[in-house]
């Protein structure tokens, strides 16, 4: 079957045709690492998951190349403001290389709790410089770029193409207002290529450079990491939908122009929000959820991912998550006790309708909808339906197999009952020092207290 796919760029589903014979190139934006990720970023991973494990269930092989975000990303995104791992490392006393590695090393500890395959290359912002330096080179020789007091700007005026991903006309677009205007910009939508460390500013992140001592531009690394990696011109890039306008418009200008070659990526790719009753959730908001902030198995906040298709906001309830843990469970106790049997096939039929929703622009939605269709057929055993869920979680990746579910599954042991009660006690009475003191202990065990819609709660191996 032939993998269609929505290309932001042209606004339709396309067939994937792949530039190179033996590889697919994808190239997903990572996490700028100045703080936690959340779970509205967290979904857009799931989404880029089941998009590489989708082309891996078509016998695809892909180069997944990540960027981390550790410098250079400011907290304008007209480039002006501070550098937010600057401003992280002063808020919090830490060295702003601290901050990069804890956070780093947190986001990936997420990716592994949601069954996230990792790139098959990762590369960060601070240990390619010399990369990036290399392509603002390449830029300033096309006569694209132009100096001012703080630092080397893209030119935008000298690309006709600029807006040709978000379909703004740079007449239409402004300077954003959370910050000062930066007067010595030519137009509003140039973006800074490097930029100059101020002699008031004590920063801990700074380069020499051929047009002086600073940082580069947030935008400048992706190319130069993608470029690197997967070459001029490659298949698919992916990332949120926030990324449209502003960074993947900046990043197509700075690329096609260097190299002349259009387009620089075949199929553009965005996840929408994951929103809380009445607005986006993110950092800027306050409102900001973490993973570990979830009261039940991170495998239940993908399977709820699953359940919206990834070019829908997701609205984000507790009891749109305790629904979908509870949907989650159910489907581990029914594999608990039922091991594969390599002698029995999967159901075809439910096999071909799988693939057909996952090619049909990763349809999650409707594959889920498969699979409990399937699950419900009485014409077929119980090894058979096994043995297709089997098969489905290469791409669901939820633990549908009798080993891992199994795990999901395991007794806690004994001599917890009164620690639950008081926990139960504590909450049911809103005394919720208590109830998260006691929550801490748990943890520490190794052990995740799941509260039920009853009022009742259960404990998990984490």
């Amino acid at each position: 079957m032939t993998v269609q796919l929505y290309n932001t760029r042209t606004r339709k589903r396309e067939p994937l045709q792949p530039l190179h014979p033996d590889w697919v190139g994808l190239y997903t934006c990572g996490p700028t690492v100045y703080s936690s990720a959340h779970i509205g970023n967290l979904r857009t991973y799931i989404f880029e998951d089941v998009l590489r494990r989708t082309l891996e269930f078509n016998g695809l092989t892909v180069r997944h190349v990540m960027n981390i975000t550790d410098v250079g990303h400011l907290t304008d995104d007209g480039d002006m403001g501070r550098d937010k791992m600057e401003e992280s490392a002063k808020r919090e006393r830490k060295s702003a290389w601290d901050i990069a590695a804890h956070h780093t090393q947190e986001f990936f500890d997420d990716l592994q709790q949601l069954n996230i395959e990792p790139p098959t290359t990762v590369l960060k912002a601070t240990e390619t410089i010399d990369l990036q330096i290399d392509l603002i080179k390449r830029l300033e020789t096309k006569g694209v770029t132009y100096r001012t007091s703080d630092g080397l700007y893209f030119d935008t005026a000298k690309f006709p193409a600029y807006g040709q991903l978000s379909r703004q006309k740079v007449s239409d677009k402004k300077a954003g207002a959370r910050v000062d205007i930066n007067t010595e910009k030519k137009h509003p939508t140039d973006f800074a290529l490097w930029k100059f460390s101020q002699p008031n500013d004590q920063r801990q992140m700074e380069w020499p450079s051929p047009w002086g001592t600073g940082f580069p531009g947030w935008h400048i690394e992706c190319s130069a990491m993608s470029m690197k990696e997967l070459g001029e011109q490659f298949d698919i890039h992916t990332g949120g939908v926030d990324h449209i306008a502003v960074h993947h418009e900046n990043e197509i200008a700075q690329s096609e122009a260097a190299t002349g070659k259009h387009p620089f990526v075949n199929i553009w790719m965005h996840g929408e929000f994951l929103k809380l009753p009445g607005k986006r959730m993110g950092k800027s908001e306050g409102n900001a959820v973490r993973l570990g902030d979830l009261n039940v198995s991170p495998l239940a906040f993908r399977y709820l991912c699953l359940l919206t298709h990834y070019r829908k906001p997701l609205s984000f309830t507790s009891t749109s998550l305790e629904a979908a843990a509870t949907a989650l469970m159910n489907l581990w106790v029914l594999l608990e006790d039922q091991p594969v049997d390599p002698v029995v096939q999967p159901i075809q039929p439910y096999l071909e309708q799988f693939t057909a929703a996952l090619n049909n622009d990763l349809n999650t939605p409707e594959a889920i909808g498969v699979m409990h269709t399937m699950m419900s057929d009485k014409h077929f055993s119980q090894s058979e339906k096994v043995a297709t869920l089997h098969v489905f979680d290469r791409v669901l990746a939820l633990d549908l197999q009798p080993e891992t579910a199994a795990q999901h599954l395991q007794p806690v042991g004994a001599g917890y009952e009164s620690l639950l009660e008081d926990y139960e006690t504590a909450r049911r009475e809103k005394r919720f020092t208590i109830s998260d003191k006691i929550r801490q202990q748990f943890a520490d065990r190794g052990l995740t207290v799941e509260d039920l819609p009853d009022g009742t709660s259960r404990l998990r191996k984490q």
